[in-house]
């Protein structure tokens, strides 16, 4: 008689301990393939990891929704799977060996619906889809469409709450392209608070109110996705099919984009490494929150106002106007640095021509393809104006780099690096507009482009805005860009939090701001290949300044085609 028993312990031993190597095979390989294919962002991650049952119910708009989200959690989910992938070979195995039970899509199944309660009651995790399918645009939940009741049931008849979770972005992994080295497609997932099954309430009222509260969830998190990360069209969900719609083959293209994304990754290692000469101390996080403090009370027109120099005043009017040197409003530890130096170039046509200011990128290699340009633009009938910003050219202190301490972890020193840059233009174009000057362009790039979008939230009387590859969304620019992983690194040891950064958004950040000048006179200028600045946040800041122009132009952030092609747009538009 022990010889069946010992038999049977054994085989059950050893399913178990077959059962839990497949859960931790699958969970690890889920991490790494989803860690290497996709960035995936997190809002409100503890909602996932509460204890105790509940059921997970999530907008579905692709294959890969349950493995990215179970990638994220803590704790294991048994998802519930359409019933027609268990008799495939293969994958029926693996679905029953991580947890997955069979759902019929067009019925409610008896056997489903009394083991997905069994396992709620046993404290586990239980995903569903209340769509009953991949649902995208109208279709789906986010488009208003009506959930299933399946969901709101199942909880009711557990007793254990929901949470709800919207996800977005996995859709494009359809797209084979998506699966490239370093492409690392952007995943967004939010988490809700968990909704009560309402057992006070009579059970079809207790269920109409699951299903609505669940429904206002959805939409909460959807809306917050797309604030927090200032999503565009293209983030959204789309049709598989179109997801899968392979792009006409061009190898020079994407010979393009190789070199294009080269250069980016190459300039971004030298960004980190000039970065890494500059640590935070223990009085970090205090100093930002006092600053922080002081900045909220201010509004941009506040922040950026420019005070009258007379010096500079004075030299305009000496006719000393090839090179100004004026004080700079804003006092920093850097004597050079608290010296404010353009180099004006002046047309045939003086005073009677406009001026353009030419705002440069960080840590400009050199500013003889700016003289070159000033001379076309006096070709053109313009004035030219080379700025040199905070912390470049003649503004670099002994022993640094051109524009090195322009941006490092130090976030007061940037802000105020900023805020330096657009009050001394401003300051520039009240004193030539005082001396008869009367028209005035921006044409800014990368770091420039960044204080040129500034001075648009401030200048009402621009004849136009050219921003190439600008630096428009500030907390990607911090938390995700590749050209400051060792500024967030800093940033964590000192223990400043991304929400006390955001709170200097209405003065630093122009993706969350509106301009005051016409925002049919801004033109924002893209690479397609940039990894610095998104091609993604300056479509949104396009769409958000309702007017403006976008041109986009195949290129990484570093290159001179941008700047020839922004040049030959502004010909075309009369400015």
């Amino acid at each position: 008689m022990s010889g069946p028993r010992i038999r049977n312990t054994s085989s059950f031993m050893i399913g178990k301990i077959f059962h839990s190597i497949a859960n931790r095979t699958a969970a690890l390989s889920m991490k790494l393939l989803f860690g290497y294919s996709s960035r995936i962002y997190v809002v409100d991650c503890e909602h996932i990891n509460r204890t105790g049952g509940f059921l997970l119910a999530s907008n579905h708009i692709s294959h890969f929704d349950p493995p990215i989200i179970s990638s994220v959690a803590r704790r294991k989910i048994d998802w519930m799977a359409m019933a027609e992938f268990f008799p495939i070979p293969g994958l029926g195995h693996f679905l029953r060996a991580v947890d997955a039970f069979p759902a019929a899509r067009d019925r409610a199944d008896r056997k489903t619906i009394r083991s997905a309660i069994e396992r709620l009651k046993d404290g586990r995790i239980v995903g569903v889809f209340p769509e009953g399918g991949i649902r995208d645009g109208a279709r789906s939940l986010l488009g208003g469409a009506p959930l299933r009741p399946g969901a709101s049931t199942l909880a009711h008849m557990a007793g254990v709450p929901i949470v709800p979770c919207v996800i977005l972005g996995s859709d494009r992994l359809y797209a084979k392209r998506n699966w490239l080295p370093l492409r690392r497609t952007p995943v967004w997932i939010a988490f809700g608070q968990a909704i009560s099954h309402f057992p006070e309430l009579e059970k079809s009222v207790a269920r109409a109110r699951i299903e609505q509260e669940l429904a206002d969830g959805f939409q909460r998190l959807y809306a917050e996705l797309r604030r927090k990360f200032q999503l565009t069209r293209d983030d959204l969900p789309h049709p598989p099919r179109e997801r899968m719609r392979s792009q006409p083959k061009n190898p020079r293209r994407r010979l393009h984009r190789a070199a294009a994304n080269a250069v980016d990754f190459a300039m971004c290692v030298s960004m980190n490494l000039v970065q890494s000469r500059h640590r935070l101390n223990g009085r970090s996080a205090e100093e930002m929150d006092r600053y922080v403090v002081e900045c909220e009370k201010l509004t941009p027109h506040e922040y950026y106002a420019a005070p009258k120099d007379v010096g500079l005043i004075a030299a305009i009017q000496n006719g000393n106007r090839f090179s100004l040197t004026w004080r700079s409003p804003i006092e920093t530890e850097f004597p050079r640095n608290n010296v404010a130096r353009a180099d004006f170039f002046p047309c045939g046509r003086g005073k009677a021509a406009p001026t353009v200011f030419m705002l440069h990128a960080l840590m400009s290699a050199t500013h003889i393809g700016y003289r070159r340009w000033a001379a076309r633009f006096n070709e053109l009938g313009w004035n030219a104006c080379f700025v040199h910003l905070p912390y470049h050219y003649s503004r670099v202190p002994p022993g640094h780099w051109n524009g090195e301490l322009a941006i490092t972890a130090d976030l007061i020193r940037n802000a105020e690096g900023l805020r330096q840059g657009v009050i001394e233009v401003r300051q520039l174009i009240g004193a030539l507009r005082d001396h008869g000057y009367s028209e005035f362009g921006i044409l800014g790039t990368s770091y420039g482009g960044w204080i040129g979008a500034l001075l648009a939230m401030v200048e009402r009387d621009l004849r136009f805005v050219a921003l190439m590859c600008p630096i428009v969304n500030v907390e990607h620019a911090i938390w995700q860009n590749p050209g400051t992983a060792f500024m967030r690194r800093e940033l964590r040891r000192a223990k400043i939090a991304p929400e006390l950064v955001a709170r200097h958004f209405h003065l630093s950040s122009p993706l969350h701001n509106e301009p005051a000048c016409d925002p049919a006179r801004v033109l924002f200028v893209s690479g397609d290949f940039d990894l610095i600045a998104r091609p993604a946040d300056i479509d949104a800041i396009q769409q958000k300044w309702r007017g403006s122009e976008l041109l986009r132009v195949p290129q990484g952030h570093f290159g001179y085609r941008v700047m020839r092609e922004t040049v030959t747009r502004l010909k075309e538009r009369g400015f």
